[in-house]
């Protein structure tokens, strides 16, 4: 197993070469220490490491926190902060950048370790969302007549295809949605927005701002909800949706 290779920006150069050396005793590699951030910068790009701990005050013009922002406009390299400075104001400056963790110095090498360690699997984690994501887009994108009439969401760790007319209706519940169908439910990490626009507006409609229903499972609607067929399944109809969903079906 390949070492993780880990870059430095700290300009204590003494609290730099301990650092160092706690990373190579716990079996890292080190490939690169800096103590501003012009040089960190252009360093960082030159040996794309795995993971940068950053200290956020740093000499130079730049902190450790414009460091990382310019970082993750060229990168997607995972960062953890390091700082003395615990104060609101800096970690309310410090999460804009959305950094994989924080240590206060001084720390102790297993925290040091714990935080890498937490900070690579969220990273990974991070990596597989978004490569499974990028996935679906490309499929909702590709516009042979087979692929669009299906959805792929992750179930027991395979992506399984769901046929859009098997789907009576979707639930948000807060980070997730709900797919239901006739025969499974799938939950999926995804947004209500990003579920119409793989569904399309066609033999959807939103209904409520947590629920999408399929129009042609659609059993009857009375002044507040939508009654589904088969499961016979009661879901709100929200004001601000109703007209649109009325527009949308067939109506005498």
């Amino acid at each position: 197993m390949e070492k993780l290779r880990i870059y430095i920006v700290e300009d204590e150069s003494i609290v730099a070469k301990d650092i160092q050396n706690s990373l190579v005793k716990l079996g890292y590699e080190v490939v690169g220490i800096s103590n501003n951030g012009k040089e960190a910068i252009e360093k960082i790009i030159e040996t794309m490491p795995d993971l940068i701990l950053m200290d956020i005050m740093i000499k130079g013009d730049l902190t450790g926190i414009d460091v990382s922002d310019k970082i993750k406009e060229k990168t997607k390299i995972p960062v953890i902060f390091l700082t003395a400075y615990a104060d609101e104001g800096t970690l309310s400056k410090a999460k804009v950048t959305e950094p994989y963790g924080y240590i206060l110095k001084p720390f102790k090498e297993i925290d040091l370790h714990s935080t890498i360690e937490m900070a690579v699997y969220k990273h990974q984690k991070d990596a597989e969302l978004q490569k499974e994501r990028d996935f679906l887009y490309s499929l909702v994108e590709n516009k042979d007549d087979t692929s669009k009439d299906i959805l792929f969401v992750k179930a027991n760790s395979r992506l399984v295809k769901v046929l859009l007319k098997d789907i009576f209706y979707v639930e948000a519940l807060k980070d997730y949605v709900i797919i239901n169908t006739q025969y499974a439910r799938y939950t999926v990490h995804s947004t209500m927005k990003d579920i119409e626009k793989k569904l399309g507006t066609t033999d959807f409609a939103r209904v409520h701002r947590s629920f999408i229903a399929r129009l042609d499972k659609i059993q009857s609607i009375d002044s507040q909800n939508v009654i589904l067929e088969n499961e016979k399944k009661v879901i709100p109809v929200g004001g601000s949706f109703r007209e649109e969903l009325m527009q949308k079906l067939n109506t005498l």
